[in-house]
């Protein structure tokens, strides 16, 4: 141990009693630092650091004066610091017991269960538990693999309760314990270096993904839109949803959302209609237009609610679409409120919206709007709309008009009255 400032100054910065106090001091310090370098086991240890609490305490009650900074020598040693140097000396000589075994195989699986995994990461990780757990039987002379394929979670758990089982002493079994924290850090590398999906490029994940595998001998560029088509043709959902998700690209992005569309209720699954709805909360028009193509009843209550988006009409159109498409009685009321609006663009979308959910409670609507509103494009569509709900009483609505005096009115009426008179069903 390095000469302490104190001794050198003591004579300068205190009476003889204080100088005796100080060397006591430094002498107890010295002879901590010498038990602890000769120390073998916990009691030895234990001893040490009770020297050091006991050292401590009397440092603090000796009211010892602060050093200046003019005083310290260049490395600054003083009691206080060597002591906690001793402290860390210490600590770094205990061990390794069986607890911390077990803490960084709990550890371990925590990773493999927050782990997104590839199917080769998949691979690794069954492989690093596998590998442990051999080491572990190894240490403890036990049989924990049975030999069948089995989850890493559960190896795991049962290598913790075979070392917890041991009852390890950390003197008596520190070789073995020094064997198990190597197998746990091994364990630990291996994990970190298996392959999880935040480690591979955007076309490594779409290779492991198995996103290119539809791809025969073509020349359409990039692969990834030519892929693209081929999982649109196929109903491949998820893959059109990967691609989306992954590629950094309008282009590609774009192209997604227009497979979607024409996919229609092919690609209405859970996952699909999860994230165009996420979309369509944030007033996406084409993720609108592509839930109404799926025919997604899910977004019937976030569609209605744009409805009376009279200061978006691009928003209103397509919204109108989807809920059309849709076809829920939901949302017969809301669009048979906007007939009566004075916007000659937005009653005749409502009208048709009607007519292709074709429920039974917008004939009374249409019926009047085909009576009495003067606009023709309104009428026309308000009658188109009654002869798609196609029940008796819609198609006498039409018929009962009359004559109209636009072409595609009166076209409607007569469509009508051959329905009428093919005698179609009464609702």
């Amino acid at each position: 141990m390095e000469t302490l400032f104190w001794a050198s100054h003591a004579d300068t910065h205190m009476s003889n009693d204080e100088e005796t106090t100080v060397d006591s001091l430094i002498e107890r310090v010295a002879a901590a630092d010498e038990a602890l370098e000769a120390a073998e086991t916990e009691a030895d240890l234990d001893a040490v650091e009770a020297d050091l609490d006991e050292i401590e305490a009397a440092l603090e009650a000796s009211e010892l004066p602060a050093l200046d900074e003019d005083d310290e020598d260049e490395e600054g040693d003083d009691l206080e610091s060597q002591i906690e140097a001793l402290r860390e000396q210490l600590a770094d000589q205990r061990g390794p017991y069986a607890e911390d075994v077990t803490a960084a195989i709990g550890a371990a699986t925590e990773t493999v269960e927050d782990g997104e995994w590839t199917n080769k990461g998949e691979r690794e990780v069954d492989e690093a538990a596998a590998a442990f757990v051999e080491r572990v039987d190894e240490s403890l002379d036990v049989s924990l693999g049975s030999g069948d394929e089995e989850v890493p979670t559960e190896l795991l758990a049962a290598a913790s309760e075979a070392v917890e089982a041991a009852e390890l002493d950390p003197d008596d079994d520190s070789e073995t314990l020094a064997a198990l924290v190597e197998a746990t850090d091994a364990l630990a590398e291996d994990l970190e270096d298996a392959q999880e999906w935040d480690d591979l490029t955007v076309r490594e994940t779409l290779q492991a993904e198995g996103y290119y595998d539809v791809l025969g001998h073509t020349k359409d560029y990039p692969p990834e839109w030519a892929a693209l088509k081929e999982h649109e043709k196929q109903g491949n959902t998820e893959m059109v949803l990967l691609a989306f998700d992954q590629l950094d690209s309008d282009f590609m992005e774009d192209h997604c959302l227009d497979s979607l569309s024409r996919m229609g209720p092919v690609a209405a699954t859970d996952e699909a209609i999860e994230e165009m709805l996420a979309l369509a909360n944030k007033r996406d028009k084409k993720a609108i237009e592509i839930l109404g193509k799926m025919g997604a009843t899910e977004a019937v209550e976030t569609l209605v609610e744009y409805v009376d988006a009279d200061k978006d009409a691009a928003l209103q159109k397509v919204t109108f679409r989807a809920l059309g498409e849709i076809g829920d009685e939901e949302a017969v009321q809301p669009l048979a409120n906007k007939l009566l609006m004075d916007n000659d663009t937005v009653r005749p979308r409502a009208a048709r919206a009607l007519g292709l959910i074709g429920d039974t409670r917008a004939i009374k609507p249409l019926s009047e709007a085909l009576k009495a509103d003067e606009d023709p494009n309104v009428r026309a569509q308000a009658a188109w709309a009654l002869r798609q709900i196609g029940t008796k009483r819609a198609l006498e609505a039409v018929v009962d008009h009359g004559s109209d005096d636009t072409f595609v009115v009166q076209t409607e009426i007569d469509k009508a009255r051959t329905a009428l008179d093919a005698a179609v069903p009464s609702a």
